[in-house]
Order: structure tokens, then sequence, then C-alpha cells
């Protein structure tokens, strides 16, 4: 369901993008960075509010370790690994290039602080570690890298390694990213705490948090940080202001403080001049659909999760919400099968248009039902 759930949101991207772009008078222009690109994400509604050049392929250096971290929270998940397992350090994880946990090769670690040292210190020697732990080596954690971005619906991103070094086909773009990063503070909120980390020590080396907004503003509790000569500085934070949470990707900077200002800027924008609505609740019928030649003549329709929206502050009550049924309806129906289109807009102006789901089985009637919904039919 959750992978669902992440494609019919990428299908409305293209028309809430613009919609969320478009502010009413009151509303100042989001700003304009010194970066590459850079996405602004309400992670409840998954709806992005200001971006640019949202969709162009670029290096992503470490911000790739949130895929990693993805995999390795999946395994401890299904107990396929443990936080007090023991991993040793292998000769292409000692010898990788770039920043350094500082595993001693004839000390094995734990996954706990393995993970500590990927997530705070950016280690790729505790990245690679940990990869050969999960798949058996790196080449096959890749391929699972992958797999795991297309089901996510990461159109434009392609692993070649774990931890995000330069590579011509290593590539992904703010938006996969920014859905890469929501991705993981929805599904392992057990582990997500980490990246609010700002120190770590290992091996008698204190490291400390590349991302600065932990220091500067109290509500930022994450992600990544990532940095090689050819991408430049980049930063994917996020920030909750109750209930509110945001999730910022800045890329190509020139300077470590720079992602940092320019992140804060994203984020600030975001919490001042928008906010978040729900328009429906988890399983709240949005409308009750006819079903034809099922063994109950009706099904409610809406949504499987809270149905929220990001709009210019004050701009809520201008929205309004129509319901396109998927007619005629036949039965069987699955619960979660696609019913309908819900067409949002706002002052008149097309915003969104979001799949409708069924939220509840409908079978098939006994065959003296299915004649006469036949004649209806006909005549219909």
């Amino acid at each position: 369901m959750k992978q669902l759930l992440a494609l019919v949101f990428l299908a409305a991207f293209a028309i809430a993008d613009a919609a969320a772009q478009s502010t009413s008078p009151l509303i100042p222009a989001p700003p304009s960075l010194a970066a590459r690109a850079w996405v602004l994400l309400d992670w409840q509604s998954r709806q992005v509010i200001v971006a640019r050049e949202a969709d162009k392929r670029v290096e992503p250096a470490s911000l790739t370790k949130l895929m990693t971290a993805y995999l390795v929270f999946d395994a401890l998940k299904q107990k396929r690994i443990t936080p007090d397992q023991l991993g040793k350090v292998s000769d292409r994880g000692y010898k990788a290039e770039g920043s350094r946990m500082f595993l001693d090769p004839r000390i094995p670690a734990t996954v706990e602080d393995l993970l500590r040292g990927m997530v705070v210190q950016s280690g790729n020697d505790a990245t690679i570690t940990l990869a050969e732990m999960v798949a058996g080596s790196e080449d096959t954690f890749v391929d699972l890298m992958n797999r795991t971005a297309t089901r996510m619906g990461l159109a434009n991103t392609h692993f070649v390694n774990s931890t995000g070094l330069p590579d011509p086909q290593h590539y992904a773009t703010a938006r996969d990213l920014a859905t890469l990063a929501a991705n993981v503070i929805r599904d392992f909120p057990e582990y997500f705490p980490l990246y609010s980390m700002k120190e770590f020590r290992y091996n008698n080396i204190t490291q400390y948090n590349r991302n600065r907004l932990l220091a500067v503003d109290p509500y930022v509790d994450g992600l990544k940080t990532g940095y090689t000569a050819t991408a430049g500085y980049c930063l994917i934070a996020t920030a909750k202001r109750d209930p509110r949470r945001l999730v910022s990707v800045v890329l190509g900077t020139a300077s470590d403080t720079a992602r940092a200002q320019e992140s804060q800027k994203l984020l600030n924008y975001g919490f001042q001049f928008y906010e978040t609505v729900r328009l429906y609740g988890k399983g709240q019928a949005v409308s009750t659909l006819r079903v034809y030649k099922g063994s109950t003549d009706e099904l409610k329709a809406g949504f499987p999760e809270d149905f929220h929206l990001s709009v210019p502050v004050g701009a809520s009550p201008r929205l309004k919400a129509t319901l396109e049924s998927m007619q005629p309806l036949i039965a069987p129906v699955e619960a979660g099968q696609r019913v309908g289109t819900l067409k949002v807009t706002l002052d008149g102006k097309a915003f969104g248009e979001y799949p409708v789901l069924a939220l509840e089985k409908v079978g098939i009637a006994n065959i003296f039902g299915r004649g006469l919904d036949t004649l209806r039919l006909l005549f219909k």
C-alpha cells in the first residue's frame, strides 16, 4: 500500500507543483538560491512547494547514503541483521576514499556503531561494511538499491555504489532525493532519530555532524549532507514545527556555510507562507459510488491514509474538490483499486488531481443480479 501511495502522489506532482508555486498577492515570491537545484517538499502532502531544476540529473554525493540507510533499516526491521551484530571491514571498505569512520580492520564493529558512523560521520568504510553485511557484497547491495529506487518511483535515479563516490552513471534528482528522504522518515521512525545526532566518537576520534542546521535551528532534526568537488556542497534537511514537517533539498552550493544558509531560507519560506490542511481523514468516504454486477450495489471511495494539501496561508477556504468516478464501475472491485479522481481547484484554477481508491471489496453478484445489471447498463 505504501508503494501504491507513493506512485499515485508522484502522478499528481506535475499539476500540484505549478499550483503551489503560483502564489497569491499576499504571498511573496519564493527565494532565489545560490545552488544548482533545489526542492521544498511538504512531508504530509508529499507536495512540492517550490523547486528549481527538480528533475535535472545531478551527482548526489553522500546523499546516496540515505538509500543505503533505508535498506539497512529495513534489514534490521525484518531481523535479517541485529543492532549488536559484528561486522568486519573488508579491504574494499578499508581502502575506500573520502570520509571515514576510521574503522580498524582488526576490530569488528557493531551494526549500531556502523550506522552512527555512516549517518553522523558519513563514513565510507562504515557504509561499505553495512552493505556487505546486508547483501554479501557491495555490488549485490547496489542492485537492491536500484530495485528499491524503481519501487519508490525514483525515475531519474541510478546508483553504482553505496557511498556516493563519483561515477558518470551514478545520479539522482532533487525531486527523487526529496521522495527518498520522505520515505526514510515515514517508514523508519524508530531509526530516524539517528539523523539528529550532533557528534559520534569511535576509535578515540570524535567527529561532528556536518549538518550545521542541527546546531542553529531547534526545529531541524535531520537528515544528510554530501560533498564532492564535482557535486558541490549538498544538504537534505528536515524540520518539524508541530504539526507540520518540511523537507528541503539543496544541491550544488559553493560552501558548507552556503548549503546551510540556502536550506534555512527554503524551510523558513515554507513554514511562514504555506500551511498544510487535511481534506479527508484515513478511511473517510469522499463519496459512495454505484457498483454494477456486485454483491452490493455501492462502495465507499476515499483515501487509505489522511489526505493533506499544502496551500498558501489563508487559501484553504477557497479550495474546491470534485470527484470524477470511473463509471460504469463493474464488480469485482478490490480494496485499494482506483475508482475515481479527485480534482481540486484553488480560486477556480486547477490545483491537483489525485487518485481515489475503493475503501472496501465488492465481490461478484449471483447470476440473477448480474443479468439484471446487464439490462440496466444497456439502457444507461
